[in-house]
């Protein structure tokens, strides 16, 4: 689905490397190893969508994929020492590899390399865009530990914290190049109201598999969420609807006893718990499908939609 802006692509893994570059050996391998194990590209891969919707400049629509990629990557970077995560992407996590402070400051590295970007933009919108979107990842990061915490679980948490860590910066890479190429108002806001629905369905979705899906083919143990004593969509419905005293002990103990992940599975199967999450990205796919309805037909809005019907199938 992003044939239409392979040539893109191919230059921002150039621009990628550039940024990365460091005089210093454990950085500069820390960014190599990042373009090395490309991804999905995904947030890029909006902002160039994005851009072709609204006849934006391929410069400017790098600007946007760069500035929302590197803070992207640099949360990663401090995720998996703050989760304790082995492995990023099939590889050792770089905090194992290199140590605690190599791979904190490497991710500071890239958010400074983030203020240059911004800096040559020159556009103070777009500066303060970025700004609320990387103040909400922290926020939406936090809130989801003070929540484990806690234990104060509530729906609207729920979506305050996937909002924050994800949806965002997704809705930062299609906002993003409508402001730099001052589109309408009204254009910006179906793009940005695209980038919130699309990235609140993805980050439901990525929870629904982190517990119901297949370890193999997410090429990671399943139940890493119940581990930390995340409370995400299916099992709220355990939680907070059905009051289920057996969901709330695993997830107290943070799933700590051997079986307990298996047994919360079953528990949400059979509860319907996982068919309402099903829905409710459903929900979410249907209003970021509604929302591309503003744009005249195109390859663009056809690759958009079918990374929308992607995210359906994925839990069907």
């Amino acid at each position: 689905m992003f044939d239409l802006i392979a040539s893109e692509l191919q230059e921002f893994e150039v621009a990628l490397g550039v940024e990365l570059r460091s005089d210093v050996e454990f950085i500069n391998a820390i960014g190599a190893d990042l373009v090395t194990a490309g991804g999905k590209r995904l947030r890029p891969a909006l902002a160039y969508l994005a851009s072709a919707l609204v006849g934006g400049d391929r410069e400017a629509a790098t600007t946007v994929a760069l500035s929302v990629e590197l803070l992207h990557s640099a949360s990663l970077l401090h995720d998996d020492l703050i989760d304790d995560s082995a492995t990023r992407r099939g590889a050792e996590a770089a905090f194992l590899r290199y140590g605690n402070v190599v791979s904190v400051m490497s991710g500071d590295f890239m958010l400074a390399r983030v203020l240059g970007i911004l800096a040559r933009s020159g556009n103070t919108e777009f500066i303060a865009l970025m700004s609320r979107a990387a103040a909400a990842l922290c926020e939406g990061e936090v809130l989801q530990f003070q929540v484990a915490t806690l234990q104060d679980w509530s729906f609207e948490t729920y979506y305050r914290v996937i909002d924050g860590k994800t949806a965002e910066l997704f809705a930062a890479a299609t906002e993003g190049v409508g402001m730099l190429a001052s589109a309408a108002p009204s254009t910006r806001a179906a793009l940005r109201e695209f980038g919130l629905a699309y990235g609140r369905a993805f980050q439901m979705r990525d929870d629904y598999l982190d517990l119901l899906g297949d370890s193999d083919t997410l090429g990671k143990p399943t139940g890493g969420d119940l581990r930390e004593g995340k409370a995400t969509h299916s099992v709220l419905h355990l939680l907070l609807d059905e009051g289920n005293l057996e969901a709330r002990t695993i997830v107290g103990r943070h799933a700590a006893v051997e079986g307990d992940v298996e047994r919360m599975a079953t528990l949400v199967r059979a509860s319907g718990a996982a068919e309402k999450t099903r829905e409710a990205i459903v929900a979410e796919c249907s209003r970021a499908q509604g929302t591309l309805s503003a744009f005249e037909p195109s390859p663009a809005r056809d690759a958009l939609m079918e990374l929308i019907r992607t995210e359906v199938g994925r839990v069907s």
